[in-house]
């Protein structure tokens, strides 16, 4: 079968697309950060092109935005520690009371089957407090023995820690020039094309943006609050965490949910927490996924279920628990790609006289 010149065209340009996938998939530890330095700047480049224009130098502008996103991180950071500190304690105290109930309660409903018996949780008694008491002592020997055994993994985080901020440097320094450069490779007569795709692309990554951290703060400000007013002594903490943590759908919200459910029977020892909890969590689920989503997100933005977890699965694989966090963003731009191709195909040959 003779092809045509455009598609042969077309081949070599899906040949280059699967090439590039490929070694995606062989670089993807070397690629990560790399990607992640890219999306950082992408997201600071505005804020440093503002301080440009009011006559700060671009080096500063970049240093400027790098450090202000590190304290944002490092809080929410602290905010987990703080949580942590808090409970872990809590829980060490309450080990033996709530073991004590828990073979009170395991007796009687052996005892309502037609069993007497009694169950020995000594053992697990002394596991749970050894591993959660707070001997900074003992932590400091596991986090040297894990150093040891697992050194060239702990070596590779450390330098991500530092070369993902470097990158993102550079990137912010040379982001109009490295854009020009790349846009002066693309064919003469593809550029407008291009263009016009790019800009849709990042209007919608944008609005994502925007409104993903919208989310994030409102469900952040409610958690705290309705936590607080249901008694919680760690509801600012566990809330605000529950918030900025749904950027990752469903395991944010898990471990708000795992939070919340540990403080709560520390604090009250009794089911008052749990259905306080559910309460709260359900409200702010139902408020989340049926008004505050759709209206800061919009229908045009918003990923399917399935397509979501897919993203997260296939992202996690490739670039570990980074790539769980760009997922998402990601999925906004594949959708744009999708349309684009789907129109693409409707118009086609193939579909028109297949």
């Amino acid at each position: 079968m003779q092809l045509s010149e455009t598609n042969k065209v077309r081949l070599i340009w899906a040949a280059l697309i699967l090439g590039a996938l490929w070694l995606a998939s062989l670089l993807g530890p070397v690629l990560m950060p790399f990607l992640v330095a890219m999306t950082l700047a992408y997201g600071l480049h505005p804020a440093v092109e503002r301080l440009w224009r009011w006559r700060i130098p671009r080096p500063v502008g970049a240093a400027l935005a790098i450090v202000l996103l590190s304290v944002v991180l490092v809080g929410i950071g602290s905010l987990i520690v703080s949580v942590l500190t808090s409970t872990l304690p809590q829980l060490q105290q309450q080990v033996p009371s709530l073991l004590a109930a828990m073979n009170s309660w395991l007796s009687a409903q052996a005892a309502r089957l037609g069993f007497q018996t009694t169950f020995d949780l000594t053992s697990y008694k002394h596991l749970l407090t050894q591993s959660l008491s707070g001997n900074p002592a003992r932590w400091a020997s596991q986090i040297l023995s894990t150093a040891r055994t697992g050194g060239s993994t702990l070596l590779i985080v450390l330098g991500n820690l530092v070369l993902i901020p470097v990158l993102t440097f550079y990137f912010l320094l040379d982001w109009r020039g490295l854009m020009q450069r790349s846009y002066s490779l693309v064919p003469l007569h593809r550029r407008d094309a291009l263009q016009a795709f790019l800009g849709e692309c990042d209007s919608i990554l944008g609005r994502y943006v925007r409104g993903q951290v919208s989310v994030m703060l409102l469900l952040a400000a409610y958690y705290a609050i309705a936590l607080a007013l249901a008694g919680f002594q760690l509801g600012l903490p566990i809330g605000v965490f529950t918030g900025l943590a749904v950027f990752v759908p469903y395991v944010g919200f898990g471990l708000g949910l795992l939070l919340a459910l540990l403080a709560g029977a520390l604090q009250f020892q009794s089911f008052y927490a749990i259905w306080a909890v559910a309460v709260v969590f359900g409200i702010g689920q139902l408020a989340e996924s049926m008004v505050i989503t759709p209206r800061l997100l919009g229908g045009q933005i918003g990923l399917h279920p399935l397509l979501v977890l897919f993203l997260l699965l296939a992202f996690g694989h490739l670039f570990g628990f980074v790539g769980v966090l760009l997922a998402l963003p990601a999925g906004a731009l594949l959708q744009v790609i999708v349309r684009h191709t789907l129109a693409w195909y409707r118009e086609s040959s193939l579909f028109l006289r297949g």
